[in-house]
């Protein structure tokens, strides 16, 4: 799996990240799995021609010692489809930007 990982994580950077998590996600799957939805204007031609696939999103995983943002594009409504792919360079820039992002609106110098 590709992913943007942030780690060494100390509990109190755990505490803040989760919180955060829990005011962006869209969706929180289970535990310290979130959903994050992709801007639609961010899908690739594949994914906006797949409308029965809509929306998409990427996953983040929380756990003590880290955090990991998925480069996975996935879909909530089918789990097999061609528009299921990695990120392209504009998705996965966004995913990055939205890790750095939270640090900073965090204030974490990690």
């Amino acid at each position: 799996m590709k992913q943007y990982v942030i780690d060494q994580l100390r509990e109190e950077d755990y505490l803040q990240i989760l919180e955060y998590l829990k005011g962006k996600a869209e969706r929180v799957v289970m535990g310290d799995l979130f959903w994050i939805n992709l801007p639609e204007d961010l899908y690739s031609e594949v994914q906006k021609e797949h409308q029965g696939c809509r929306p998409f999103y990427f996953a983040v995983n929380l756990t003590r010692k880290q955090v990991d943002f998925e480069l996975l594009i996935r879909s909530e409504q089918i789990m097999r489809c061609n528009c299921i792919r990695y990120a392209d360079g504009k998705q996965r820039d966004y995913i990055m930007d939205f890790a750095d992002r939270m640090l900073e609106d965090l204030e974490m110098k990690i």
